[in-house]
Order: structure tokens, then C-alpha cells, then sequence
């Protein structure tokens, strides 16, 4: 099922990618991209940047290799503290 909904995803990351100029014209502009990533350009790289984000996103889920990268940033947070009995 993972692999099924990730193909999804990932199709739907191209499609962001590609169609930008669609999803302009029909949603309009976004503000905070504007300001913060470009004049006149800044919605057009955000859905780009949306759509490659959403593409490895989901080539990592599909591999489980998103799984390891969690364990390895967040793993350590929520082990049992070891305890030593020596003073």
C-alpha cells in the first residue's frame, strides 16, 4: 500500500512541479512566497520546490530509509536513561 500512495505523491510532485503556471493562474499568488523567495517569482519556486520536496519525501517512505533517518535524529529522545549504580 505504501508503494501505492507514494507513486500517488510522487505524481502529484510532478505535477507541481511541472504545472506551475497553472496553479498561478487559478490560485493566484502567495504572499509570504513572494516576499521571501523572489519578486514576481516567488509562488512559481515555491509549488517547484513543494513538488521536489514531495517527490524525495516519498522515494524515502517507499524505501523505509525515512524510518532510519527518524531513529537516527530523534532515537536517542525516547531511550530509557542508563543508570549506573557506582558513587
Amino acid at each position: 500500500m505504501k508503494y501505492l500512495i507514494g507513486l500517488l505523491v510522487i505524481g502529484l510532485g510532478f505535477l507541481l512541479a511541472w504545472k506551475t503556471e497553472w496553479l498561478v493562474n487559478n490560485f493566484g499568488r502567495i504572499e509570504w512566497a513572494e516576499q521571501h523567495l523572489g519578486t514576481e517569482g516567488g509562488t512559481r519556486i515555491f509549488y517547484k520546490l513543494l513538488g521536489v520536496v514531495l517527490i524525495i519525501f516519498s522515494f524515502l517512505v517507499m524505501s523505509g530509509f525515512f524510518n532510519s533517518i527518524l531513529v537516527n535524529i530523534f532515537g536517542g529522545a525516547f531511550q530509557e536513561p542508563e543508570t549506573s549504580t557506582q558513587y
